[in-house]
């Protein structure tokens, strides 16, 4: 009488594990083709197409040189130059922010991992509680306190709460409570050095990746912050590029049939649009990823 193999027999036999393996990288790689390459795919092939060449010609088939420029002088022409102006202010408040991000963050980070002080664990437990909260429920107290100091519609309005990053916060006293030698830190106060001494001399540039990586989720998160700006700033001149795209998405007659006229924008114009409006979060992120990197892995043992 033969013997019927059982599931865990069944489970070892050649090349069945293997197989399952395969199939579910297979699948997985396939939604990820579907719901993210192709669409970027698509949106960098839309900047080299004539409006009429997106409507009715092959959607993955590369347009020409020619209509990619004609695209670009669309775009950087729109209203006697906005996209350059919102560009600059996007850099403008993103750097602004993170600087000082970086100037508070850090520092307070190594205060609360490494030295003891009364209400420290309440901080602490208010920056988790702060990063819980979404952005978008913040703006309207910011928005009143801002405006109670007369600061709506400046550069600051915008710089000053995009520079609180409990989230940064929280990451270097991650690190500095679990990658920093206390011992190498006790010896250089046994030779002599201030508590300032210490910090800048030796733990800061032993937290350099996470340094790093506080600076790109930051700047990551500046650069793209819409709700904000698009609150404090009324006047089009301060808005930076995410918000300037609304200006461009209300001048295209594709969504907005109203506006066809001189100052409209084709749909190739506004793909074009949206793809330098990323472009600098990418650069930041191809130069430093290596930083990045270790940044990731940093804290991941206790010393």
């Amino acid at each position: 009488m033969s013997s019927v193999p059982t599931g865990s027999a069944a489970a070892h036999r050649p090349g069945v594990s293997g197989w399952s393996g395969r199939t579910i990288v297979a699948v997985m790689v396939t939604v990820f083709v579907l719901f993210f390459a192709v669409p970027i795919v698509w949106l960098l092939l839309a900047t080299t197409k004539s409006a009429r060449g997106l409507s009715v010609g092959n959607p993955f088939a590369f347009g020409s040189i020619g209509d990619l420029a004609t695209n670009w002088s669309q775009l950087f022409g729109f209203q006697d130059g906005a996209v350059t102006t919102w560009m600059t202010n996007s850099a403008l408040y993103a750097v602004g922010a993170l600087v000082i991000t970086l100037v508070v963050s850090i520092p307070a980070g190594y205060a609360l991992a490494l030295t003891r002080f009364r209400f420290r664990r309440l901080l602490l437990v208010l920056t988790l509680v702060v990063m819980l909260i979404p952005n978008t429920a913040l703006v309207l107290p910011i928005f009143l306190e801002l405006n109670a100091v007369g600061l709506i519609g400046s550069p600051l309005s915008v710089i000053l709460p995009m520079s609180f990053f409990p989230f940064g916060v929280y990451l270097t006293y991650i690190y500095f409570s679990t990658s920093i030698p206390r011992d190498l830190l006790a010896a250089a106060r046994i030779d002599g050095c201030r508590e300032i001494q210490v910090f800048t001399r030796i733990a800061l540039p032993l937290a350099a990746p996470i340094v790093a990586l506080v600076a790109f989720f930051s700047f990551v998160q500046n650069w793209n912050n819409f709700f904000l700006p698009f609150v404090m700033l009324p006047s089009s001149d301060g808005y930076p590029v995410q918000v300037g795209l609304t200006s461009l998405l209300a001048s295209t007659p594709a969504f907005n049939p109203s506006s066809a006229g001189a100052q409209s924008v084709q749909l190739p114009t506004l793909a074009l649009a949206t793809v330098v409006s990323v472009l600098p979060v990418l650069i930041v992120f191809l130069v430093s990823q290596r930083f990045l990197v270790a940044g990731m892995t940093a804290g991941g043992t206790k010393e």
